[in-house]
């Protein structure tokens, strides 16, 4: 089996799968992703801070969007972000945390079985006794004391934002309208207590106080006193949601809640220049027209015109005869108007 002589770049043609079972290396020759598709082998988890970094800088509120941050952070209340998919409901959170110099967002994603308690932290028994059991079967006699129960707690999303800390965490509770019709009410007393206990450190002798757990983002173990989590500065908590639910209204009363619009012509340009540079911007006038007449018959997501500009503007463009079609899959409405 052979493969086609070296070539120079993609010698004019943008396809890398030629679809006629001829072997060949152009994808070694693939050019770069699109900022916001960048992974990494050598550190998935670094990887993954790095496109929400980008996804962060590049992230463009309006006015509304500003005032609404800027009263939940003051009242220290949870922001409730409804919006379309793909509206940048969850790159809030991101850019909240990056331009305030808050660290990495504790990230809680929510589905229908999702607890409370989940968020707040977890205590692998079993682990715990399979441990106990293995020093009961040694026989040096420090193994029969019990092994450190903090080992085996780890505080979740919701438990480590609550720690008392100089400084707040930002917390991104998403999708909080595929929850069970508990988790909202359920939320109330921590939003509006700031503090939640762990039963089993509760039980222990007074000589056993306090107890280091482990964190949702996996840095150094964090003492906890009395077993009961205090948080000093209340947490920046985003909840986002598709708006496929109404929530209850003791839960409505106690958020900061903000609507999402779908970006005009100026800041889709905008976004564009931010996440492609000024050369796309200035390409792309006739690519935001076509979207935002899209966007009128059908649910379109900002994304999606992120990919037909870098289709359109990329080193790999396809040629003029296959970019219109291609660009119709592209910017296909997600959903039209009334489905559902």
């Amino acid at each position: 089996m052979t493969t086609e002589p070296e070539i120079s770049g993609l010698a004019g043609d943008w396809r890398i799968y030629r679809g006629d079972s001829r072997p060949h290396d152009r994808v070694r020759r693939l050019p770069p992703p699109p900022p916001w598709r960048r992974f990494s082998t050598d550190d998935a988890a670094e990887g993954r801070r790095w496109r929400d970094l980008q996804q962060a800088i590049s992230y463009r509120p309006d006015e509304s969007v500003i005032d609404r941050v800027n009263a939940a952070i003051l009242l220290r209340r949870p922001l409730l972000v409804t919006g379309k998919p793909g509206s940048g409901k969850s790159t809030l959170a991101h850019n909240v945390a990056y331009e305030l110099g808050l660290g990495s967002v504790l990230y809680w994603p929510i589905t229908s079985n999702t607890t409370l308690q989940t968020g707040l932290y977890h205590y692998d028994a079993i682990g715990r006794l399979h441990e106990t059991s293995l020093r009961g079967a040694g026989d040096r006699a420090d193994t029969l004391d019990p092994p450190d129960i903090g080992r085996y707690i780890r505080l979740g999303p919701l438990g480590t934002a609550l720690l008392p800390g100089d400084q707040p965490r930002v917390l991104l509770i998403d999708e909080l309208d595929k929850s069970n019709i508990d988790l909202p009410n359920d939320l109330l007393n921590v939003f509006e207590e700031g503090r939640f206990p762990i039963l089993e450190l509760q039980r222990l002798p007074e000589e056993q106080s306090r107890i280091h757990v482990m964190t949702a983002d996996g840095g150094q173990r964090v003492p906890i006193d009395h077993g009961e989590v205090r948080c000093g500065n209340f947490p920046i908590v985003i909840i986002t949601s598709n708006g496929e639910r109404e929530f209850p209204p003791a839960f409505l009363r106690r958020c900061v809640r903000l609507v999402i619009e779908p970006p005009g012509p100026e800041r889709l340009a905008e976004i564009i220049e931010a996440h492609l540079g000024v050369d796309a911007r200035a390409a792309s006038d006739h690519l935001i027209e076509e979207f935002l007449a899209r966007r009128a018959d059908g649910a379109l997501a900002t994304d999606q015109l992120l990919n037909a500009v870098y289709l359109a503007t990329s080193g790999s463009r396809p040629p003029e005869a296959k970019l219109a079609e291609i660009l119709d899959t592209v910017l296909r409405p997600i959903e039209q108007p009334g489905a559902g």
